[in-house]
Formats: structure tokens, C-alpha cells, sequence
């Protein structure tokens, strides 16, 4: 691969968010615009820009190394980051549009009426959010030194001041137009190299194929348990995102934020076919080509190993700036919404507060990736999912269909899931592939541990049921006026 070529594209990448960026600039003035883009983002741009963000280091790296070395047992990962906003579609994101509020935590206020509670919660978004950043910046930092040879640190510093200077030009509705340009990159990104190694590849045929390629993923009774948790974790954790839920909140109404879902889960399922793609070739045609490297690069190296010359290293550094894109994208959203949470909890709310919260949200994550790394980006970045759906996701889904949530349960529930996901996901950052299986997959007991003490608690707490729940709750779910 061509070194020069790899920084050029990234460059270009780099470029084009900051000039986005500062168009947003142009018609960002207000503090609505740059929590919510003023609620006015109709659903085709909303679900590109979803798409952008969602689309992570995990989804465009990560599931073509796991199909690569997994082999089918890897599906489970694009079809649960789909499935994802089918619960979110039925569930979550006209609801939480009507509630009116700009954060998670707003909502949960709202819905509680509880300080303590609202700041646990702000606790927790800030703490997914540095958790979900932590990845992109790997991914990064993997992606500069595979392809151009640089140090680790360039490919995140990049993300990190790219990310900085376009959050805090424009806020969220600059983010907008910026992320749903990278959706498309990303999609062109994939799909135009696939395209060539499928089609326009002389030899390029089954009968060709060598027969040595990795070994599948364990199977029977471990295999079971660990398929069930991370569906589970990919299913419900996605409606603890924060960067997700902010989203919901910049459309008009709850109708169109309904629409908007519909359309991501369109995008998302023909998204998640090339990476597919990707690992699949790679595993059947060129079982060697991370010989030495991490699986997380096959998408970036596969191009060129199957189209050589001049056309390869093209096609590569087209793949590199959909990379690009995707930390970007994702690091943004992420950065925005814990900005949001940072600056009305923290730094006295408004643009310059906001603006204050973003350098801050960025740099933290950033100097806690540098002296680490991710050994692979979707199994790390499913430890969060794990994460969200044990602690954000069950009081989103009570506090939405349950009258009879109290304050306590609430809180009650998120300690008891963010203290026993949280402790499994340390204990196998320390164990490493010693971990036993019940501690790398904790969603199976986590998530469904939270929701019982939730509602137990609840159910023996009802003095601390808010008065008024029933009235937010028929705000909640009560039609519209067209």
C-alpha cells in the first residue's frame, strides 16, 4: 500500500469534516441548536447521520475480523446492532421525542423527579460515552500505523482534534450534515471495493479458494450462553446509547422520529452486508493477510491483496477514508452527547458551556487510549452494549411503559446492573482469555439482574413513585395533533 496515499485520504476525510463543520457554524446560534439542532432534522437526513454515528470502529474494522476468524458464529454481531433499532422502533423513540427533554438524563428528571437520580444517570452517560470513544480511538490509532506507518498516537491525536474543532464549531447541528456525509462515505467505502473483488477480478472463483482458512468459533453448550448474552447485550443495549437517543430529540415530533428509525434499520441492514463481505473473502480467498497484525485490519489490508497495483492501492485508501469516517462520525456523536450532559450538570449549561464540555469530553478518552489498546474493537465495543443495556436501558423501558417506577427501583436498579457489568468487565480486562465465559458475556445475568431489582425495588417503595407519573405517561404515548 501506498503510504502517501493512505494520508492523503485520511487528510481529505479530515478536511471535509472540518469545512462541514464550519458551514454548521454558520447557522448555529442558539443553545437549541447545538444540543438538539433546534428539533428540525426530518427523518432522511436524521437516519444518515444516525447511520454515521452508529456505524462505528466496531462495525466497519471489527465484524470483518470476527467473520474472518469466527467464521457464521460472528453474525450475531450485525444482526444484533440491527436488531437493535427494531426495540428502539417499538419501544423507545417516539416516546422519548414527545417527552421534550435535550438529554437522558433530562428525561429521567422528568420522569422521576429526583435530583439523585438524574445525576447517576448523567454519571452513567458520561461513563459510556468515554468507554464507546476509547474504541474509535483504537481503531484509529490501528489504522495510521498499519497503513502509513506512523506512530499509534497520530491516528487518534487526529481523531481527537478533527473531532474537537468540529463538535465545537457547530454542536449538534453541525454534526448533522457532517455525519450523515460520512454515512455515505462509509457505504462507498465498502461497497465499491467489494464490488471490484467480487466482479472484476481475473481467477477470482471458488475452485480457487484455498483450503486452509481459521478455525470456526466454539460451539455447544459455551457457544450457546455466549450467543444469547451478546444478542441480548447488542439488543438492548443499543437503547442505552446516549449518542443514539440524543437523536431522537432533533426531530419535530414523535411520528417522524418513528420514520426516522424505520429508515435506519434500511440503512443499517444494507450496511452490515460488507463487512460481512469483507471477513468472508478474506476467510475463503486470502486466509493470510493479517499474518502478523491484528483481524481488525482485514478490511483495511484485503483491497490490496486481491486487486494488486495501482487500482489496489486506490481501492485501499477509498477504504481508509471510509475508516476514517466512521471514527470520526461516531466520536462526534459521542462527544456531543456527553458534552450535553457535561455542560447542564457540570459548566452552568449554554453555548459556552457546551463548547467548554466538548474539549473535555475529547480529551479524556483521549489520554486514557494512548497507553492502551483494544485487542478487538466489536468485542470491546460489545462490553459496553453490555454496559448500556444493564443500566440506562432498564430505566428508559420502565420509566417509558411503567407507571409504577419509583425513584428507588430506579436508582436501585442502575447501581445493582453498572456495578455487576461493570466489575465483569474489569475482572476480564485483568484475566484477559482466562476470563470465564460468565464474566466477558455478562448481559445474560446483568441486564436481566438490573430489571428485577428495578421493579422489586419499585414494588416495595411506592411512596417514592412520583405523583404524577400517569400524566407523563399519557404525554408520553398520547397522539400527536398533525
Amino acid at each position: 500500500m501506498n503510504a502517501s496515499l493512505a494520508v492523503g485520504a485520511i487528510l481529505l476525510v479530515a478536511a471535509a469534516t472540518l469545512l462541514i463543520g464550519i458551514h454548521g457554524l454558520r447557522i448555529s446560534r442558539t443553545t437549541s441548536d447545538f444540543y438538539v439542532a433546534s428539533r428540525t432534522v426530518q427523518p432522511w437526513w436524521n437516519a444518515s447521520a444516525i447511520g454515521g454515528e452508529y456505524l462505528s470502529a466496531a462495525s466497519f474494522l471489527g465484524v470483518a475480523g470476527l467473520v474472518f476468524l469466527n467464521g457464521r458464529d460472528a453474525l450475531w454481531y450485525p444482526v444484533g446492532y440491527t436488531a437493535g433499532y427494531l426495540m428502539l422502533l417499538l419501544f423507545v423513540a417516539a416516546p422519548l421525542r414527545r417527552s421534550g427533554a435535550y438529554t437522558v438524563p433530562d428525561f429521567v428528571q422528568a420522569r422521576l423527579g429526583s435530583l439523585p437520580a438524574r445525576r447517576l444517570t448523567s454519571l452513567l452517560v458520561v461513563l459510556v460515552g468515554c468507554l464507546y470513544i476509547i474504541p474509535q480511538l483504537h481503531g484509529a490509532a490501528l489504522t495510521v500505523s498499519t497503513m502509513t506507518g506512523l506512530p499509534s498516537w497520530a491516528g487518534s491525536g487526529t481523531v481527537a482534534l478533527v473531532v474537537t474543532l468540529a463538535v465545537v464549531a457547530g454542536g449538534m447541528r453541525s454534526m448533522t450534515f457532517v455525519q450523515a456525509f460520512q454515512f455515505w462515505l462509509k457505504l462507498a467505502a465498502l461497497a465499491v471495493p467489494v464490488l471490484f473483488m467480487l466482479f472484476s477480478v481475473p481467477g477470482l472463483h471458488p475452485a480457487a479458494a484455498p483450503r486452509t482458512v481459521p478455525a470456526m468459533a466454539a460451539t455447544g453448550a459455551l457457544g450457546t450462553y455466549q450467543n444469547i448474552s451478546l444478542f441480548l447485550a447488542l439488543l438492548l443495549g443499543t437503547l442505552g446509547l446516549p449518542h443514539v437517543l440524543v437523536r431522537f430529540y432533533t426531530n419535530p415530533d414523535g411520528p417522524t422520529a418513528r420514520k426516522t428509525t424505520v429508515l435506519v434499520l434500511g440503512l443499517l441492514s444494507a450496511f452490515y452486508l460488507l463487512p460481512v463481505a469483507f471477513g468472508y473473502l478474506a476467510r475463503v480467498y486470502a486466509p493470510g493477510v493479517v499474518a502478523g497484525t491484528q483481524p481488525d485490519a482485514v478490511v483495511l489490508l484485503l483491497p490490496h491483496v486481491l486487486v494488486p497495483g495501482a487500482l489496489g492501492d486506490l481501492l485501499t485508501a477509498l477504504v481508509v477514508a471510509g475508516a476514517f469516517a466512521a471514527f470520526l462520525s461516531t466520536t462526534s456523536g459521542l462527544v456531543v452527547s456527553v458534552a450535553g450532559v457535561l455542560s447542564q450538570d457540570a459548566l452552568g449549561g449554554g453555548v459556552k458551556g457546551f463548547r467548554r464540555a466538548a474539549v473535555l469530553a475529547m480529551l479524556v478518552p483521549f489520554l486514557l487510549s494512548v497507553p492502551t489498546q483494544s485487542p478487538a474493537l466489536a468485542g470491546s465495543v460489545g462490553q459496553v452494549f453490555a454496559f448500556t443495556a444493564s443500566t440506562l436501558c432498564p430505566v428508559l423501558v420502565l420509566g417509558i411503559w411503567w407507571p409504577r417506577l419509583s425513584t428507588a427501583g430506579a436508582v436501585a436498579g442502575m447501581v445493582t446492573g453498572g456495578l455487576g457489568c461493570g466489575a465483569a468487565m474489569i475482572a476480564t480486562a485483568v484475566l484477559g482469555t482466562t476470563a470465564p465465559v460468565w464474566l466477558s458475556q455478562p448481559a445474560a445475568w446483568s441486564v436481566p439482574l438490573a430489571f428485577a431489582v428495578m421493579i422489586g425495588v419499585s414494588s416495595r417503595t411506592p411512596r417514592s413513585v412520583p405523583v404524577d407519573a400517569w400524566r407523563i405517561l399519557t404525554r408520553l404515548h398520547a397522539p400527536e395533533r398533525r
